[in-house]
């Protein structure tokens, strides 16, 4: 008669079949991806059997499971943790929070920041203070969260001409985040965010004809005293980091969508 599984290794197995079932995975799909049979995955996740430190490493790997949760699933196996966690400010990164200033004073006279996993904004570039006039303070207020501050009534949102459209975008893109990641903190922004009231009807979004990046990327349109920015983003990560802080960390830069913005975000750097 088999012996019952252990509640560590429940534990384990209730987690790679989370992770395999998020990804959209079937145990035959990972069995093939991670070249072992069906019955093993079968086993690994009814705690019938403990997956060995490279085994399981491998099944991260495959199902592009975050550091800081693979730590947990080897923890949870009886391993010691691979990836370590430090500050950015940490003597060890000192190379990477480097280059981090370079991108971020590189992208001038157009807006850049650095955010962590929540959105907590860690550093940005001089561009980016002149587009927040006018928003309460208490958002400011660190920790600041960019999309609270971007969605938030009394923070960017009565400037952003195109709210709704917007609204939708960060919205869908953080939803993609928490099903990504399963993070519970997450989670609870995305239904903070949500609860944000809605604009029944805005003033028609400008020079949306005129705007060729409508048509390929949802653009921001921020009203400024210095006049309507149409911006879009891009997303830098670290893409080999091996540091639960860098594979964390991303650089959101906005470019500017028409010329008209360009000139704004120039004369505002100079002034």
């Amino acid at each position: 008669m088999s012996e019952a599984p252990s509640e560590a290794q429940a534990a384990l197995g209730d987690l790679l079949r989370s992770w395999r079932q998020r990804r959209g995975l079937s145990q035959l799909d990972l069995a093939c991806e991670a070249e072992v049979s069906t019955r093993h995955i079968s086993f690994m996740e009814t705690g019938r059997s403990v997956p060995s430190r490279p085994m399981l490493m491998r099944l991260a790997e495959r199902l592009e499971v975050p550091l800081r949760e693979r730590n947990r699933l080897l923890v949870a196996a009886g391993y010691a943790p691979v990836y370590r966690e430090r500050r950015l400010d940490d003597p060890a990164l000192q190379a990477a929070r480097k280059a981090v200033d370079l991108v971020l004073a590189g992208h001038e006279p157009y807006p850049a920041l650095a955010v962590d996993r929540h959105w907590t904004l860690v550093t940005a570039n001089r561009a980016v203070a002149p587009l927040l006039a006018g928003t309460a303070a208490e958002l400011l207020a660190p920790p600041v969260n960019v999309l609270r501050l971007s969605l938030h009534p009394a923070g960017l949102a009565p400037r952003i001409r195109n709210l709704r459209q917007w609204r939708d975008h960060v919205l869908a893109r953080l939803s993609r985040q928490v099903d990504v990641s399963a993070d519970p903190v997450l989670s609870a922004l995305h239904d903070e965010l949500a609860t944000y009231p809605v604009p029944v009807s805005r003033v028609p979004p400008v020079r949306s004809a005129e705007d060729p990046s409508a048509e390929v990327v949802v653009p921001l349109r921020l009203q400024t005293e210095a006049g309507l920015l149409s911006l879009f983003s891009t997303t830098t990560v670290f893409g080999t980091a091996v540091d639960i802080t860098l594979s964390e960390l991303a650089i959101e830069a906005f470019f500017p969508a028409d010329p008209e913005t360009a000139a704004i975000l120039r004369r505002l750097m100079e002034s």
